[in-house]
């Protein structure tokens, strides 16, 4: 209403330019604000039958109105402009009687007050609002990307800590399969070497066969004299034994047992003088010196000694290797081909091997041993 009020009064004092004929001066009226400028509308007061109307600026060049009445007969006439600021600020509006030969026209002035215009402060604040509006966009595409970027680095550190632990799971797998092919190469090792010194001690077989003079009263030989068992199934503390008619004083010499089932029994090798004993029948009991020999008991194999022999398990035929020049008396599980233990002796002389089976009434007995040699073996 103010800048109506204001334009209206300028309006009123606007200038009048006389034409010939008669006419009234035409309406001029702020309607308001539009498009950064002010509409103003130019209305006549009176119909004309044919009749034109012209815009002019502060410089009277035409401008271009806008019709607001499309009536071609007789009519009022009617047009509009939107003035903006800085086009001189005034307008005349101009109507032409083209039957009469009239003009009249009308002009008004808007002082620069009235026109709407942008503080300074707006566009720095619009530059302001923009700019951290692309810079939060900036820092939230920058903050995502980051996010994407951990996130990558993330599974990209998990598939890492996956694959070493896969690599160190392959690696412990064939660490162990490494180690596991390494103990059943050490052991077939073990077997072929033992298997060699079996053959080897094997290639030293003898003839054994037992003495009818030289054991206790208790035991009983075969006619062949090759097999022994206890005649008094009553067990005794104290062991009988028989000594083999064979005995040695050099070199290496084999010879095979068969045990049997029998849950005690003791094999070794007796010096001469424990031989005369025997056979004199001033001993009747296993001696204590003078003697080397392997023994089962209880589930167990013993040395001279009383050393036990571990991971060793019953077997039937027992193998006896009497090395003379080294002073040692070694025994072999013949079925395995595997040594059972060996132990030493000190006391020279002949020796003689003797037996000891139980007192269930189990044969015990040499068994016979053809003699290979060794170099020949495969």
């Amino acid at each position: 209403m103010e800048l109506t009020a204001a334009i209206f009064i300028l309006v009123l004092a606007s200038r009048h330019q006389p034409t010939e004929g008669v006419g009234h001066d035409p309406l001029l009226v702020v309607d308001d604000y539009e498009d950064g400028g002010i509409r103003l509308k130019c209305l006549s007061e009176r119909l004309f039958s044919e009749a034109q109307l012209l815009w002019t600026d502060s410089r009277g060049e035409n401008i271009t109105g806008t019709p607001l009445s499309a009536d071609t007969s007789t009519a009022s006439v009617s047009s509009s402009i939107i003035l903006k600021a800085g086009s001189g600020n005034s307008a005349s509006c101009k109507i032409i009687d083209k039957q009469l030969k009239t003009s009249t026209e009308s002009s008004v002035a808007i002082a620069d007050a009235f026109f709407p215009s942008t503080s300074p402060w707006l566009a720095a604040f619009v530059v302001i609002l923009l700019l951290s509006i692309f810079l939060v966009l900036a820092a939230f595409y920058k903050i995502r990307n980051n996010n994407k970027e951990i996130t990558r680095a993330q599974k990209a550190r998990e598939q890492i800590q996956q694959d070493i632990h896969e690599l160190k799971h392959k690696l412990e797998e064939q660490k162990r399969r490494f180690q596991n092919e390494n103990e059943d190469a050490e052991k077939r090792i073990e077997n072929i070497r033992n298997e060699l010194k079996f053959r080897k001690a094997r290639s030293n077989a003898v003839n054994i066969t037992l003495d009818q003079k030289c054991k206790h009263p208790n035991l009983c030989i075969s006619n062949d004299n090759r097999r022994v068992k206890s005649s008094n199934k009553t067990e005794t503390a104290l062991k009988a034994m028989v000594v083999a008619t064979e005995g040695f004083s050099d070199k290496e010499h084999y010879w095979e047992v068969e045990v049997g089932n029998q849950s005690e029994w003791e094999l070794g090798v007796v010096s001469e003088k424990i031989r005369d004993m025997i056979m004199n029948n001033t001993e009747n009991s296993l001696p204590v010196n003078n003697l080397v020999s392997l023994q089962y008991s209880q589930g167990k194999y013993i040395l001279t000694g009383g050393e036990d022999v571990s991971d060793c398990k019953q077997c039937s035929v027992v193998g006896v290797l009497l090395d003379l020049e080294n002073a040692e008396l070694s025994f072999y599980n013949v079925e395995e081909m595997s040594p059972l233990g060996f132990v030493c002796f000190e006391f020279t002389g002949r020796q003689y091997p003797f037996f000891s089976p139980d007192s269930s009434g189990e044969w015990l007995g040499v068994r016979p041993v053809k003699p290979q040699t060794y170099d020949s073996l495969t």
